[in-house]
């Protein structure tokens, strides 16, 4: 029960800065709504006014608008945008909420695509990071309770690749229908080290990252997320993925010929040994 109070706290608290972040948010710009389409002539009394407000995008509309009101604000206040931009993304990464996705185009559409690229690595790194060190002090039981089936699963295929976990780490993140958020969550409980975790993260994510933070730059073109994540795209991440096994699939390779190897040795000398 302790554990879940104390979660509670730490959602709350970020939740109410985040919230005042995005309140004293600078005088933005205004769009205006027609209220009585059918008419001919309008008046402005027939004019409504509306101001955008922050809020995550669900879809591609809400991202455009989202895009536009904050590139508005970036021209005055670079700062104040950057530091939202970082705080929101880390809230969600650090939460397992979904929609990471929309966030890494948001960051090509501001920050062009290789400071984008960076911000999005970086930033998807500590939340995840955050989500680890989250789980590890309030939900290991709790996550083992809700998903006893996946967690053992998870659990047997890391003992697996225990020689060549880092390699594995990497296949998974590259792996294109991995759910990243339930990695990040178990990975305390499956024994990872913070620093494999952080850095199969960094490096895992990179191509993913690109493809959306490339999109951000064409974000006018784009129609729907299939437009993103076409066969193509899914192909080309599942090829570098399978790549990253390789190095693995060869350490657990040659570390189990060299035991054996040295199980022959130590035979012959014991031979020798009876022999003599």
């Amino acid at each position: 029960m302790r554990s879940i109070s104390g979660l509670v706290v730490v959602v709350v608290s970020a939740t109410f800065y985040l919230y005042l972040l995005s309140s004293y948010l600078p005088p933005g710009p205004r769009h205006f709504r027609q209220e009585n389409e059918g008419s001919d002539e309008n008046t402005d009394s027939d004019l409504g006014v509306e101001e955008y407000s922050l809020r995550f995008p669900s879809d591609l509309e809400e991202l455009r608008e989202l895009a536009e009101l904050l590139q508005f604000y970036k021209t005055e206040h670079t700062g104040y945008v950057l530091l939202l931009f970082c705080s929101a993304y880390i809230y969600k990464q650090s939460f397992a909420i979904p929609g990471s996705s929309f966030l890494n185009i948001l960051a090509g559409a501001l920050f062009g695509p290789w400071l984008g690229l960076l911000l999005a690595c970086l930033l998807t790194t500590v939340g995840s990071t955050f989500c680890y060190l989250l789980s590890q002090v309030f939900g290991k039981s709790h996550i083992v309770r809700l998903f006893p089936d996946k967690v053992a699963m998870l659990q047997g295929k890391v003992e697996e690749n225990r020689s060549s976990l880092f390699f594995f780490l990497l296949f998974l993140r590259f792996f294109p229908m991995t759910p990243n958020w339930f990695l990040n969550v178990t990975a305390p409980i499956l024994n990872i080290p913070i620093t494999q975790f952080f850095l199969s993260i960094f490096i895992g994510l990179i191509p993913y990252n690109f493809i959306c933070v490339r999109t951000g730059s064409i974000l006018s073109e784009i129609s729907s997320l299939d437009d993103i994540f076409s066969w193509g795209t899914l192909g080309q991440l599942l090829a570098i993925a399978c790549a990253a096994l390789l190095p693995g699939a060869l350490i657990r390779r040659y570390s189990h010929a060299h035991l054996k190897l040295e199980g022959l040795e130590q035979n012959g000398h014991r031979l020798d040994k009876k022999i003599r």
